[in-house]
């Protein structure tokens, strides 16, 4: 009987513990549409580059004026170091507009072995999408994808250590 006791309340506490648990702060989340200015100062919605919110944000962007050559300036190509890899070498480059990463190219990606090629078909495109969400290079590694999580890691931060400066 005390047994059982322990077991429930020992279960209780990590369901408890488990649910509260949070893998990014806040801060990093990726905000509701925002109403930054753009360089036409409409206030237009910016897009989170997931998808999710596009058909919305085509919709305000329609009714609003295009964009102008100030936002052309604005957005800005970095392109991240060559970070070697026991797997190979890993190299992303990173769109900015402003301050928020708008879109990551892989520029080079492990090719040891068709295994790296299946790791990285599946790895590549879940740091793309955390990097986006998160806005920094503070995301997760892939489980089985230690190489190029690694290398996709490291080179977004000297891409975005260089778009800082």
């Amino acid at each position: 009987m005390r047994r059982a006791v322990l077991t429930l309340g020992g279960t209780a506490a990590g369901l408890a513990a488990l649910l509260s648990f949070r893998s990014h702060p806040l801060a990093a989340q990726d905000p509701a549409p925002s109403t930054q200015p753009t360089a036409a100062g409409t206030g237009q919605a910016a897009t989170s580059g997931t998808g999710s919110s596009s058909a919305a944000a085509g919709k305000a962007a329609a009714g609003a004026p295009k964009a102008t050559a100030t936002a052309a300036a604005a957005t800005r190509t970095v392109t991240g170091t060559v970070v070697d890899t026991q797997r190979g070498p890993m190299q992303v480059q990173v769109t900015l507009a402003g301050t928020k990463i708008t879109k990551i190219t892989v520029l080079q990606r492990t090719d040891d072995s068709t295994e790296s090629d299946q790791i990285d078909a599946t790895a590549i495109p879940k740091l793309t999408s955390e990097t986006l969400a998160a806005q920094s290079a503070r995301i997760d590694a892939v489980s089985g994808a230690s190489y190029t999580s690694s290398g996709y890691i490291q080179s977004l931060q000297s891409a975005l250590d260089q778009a800082n400066t």
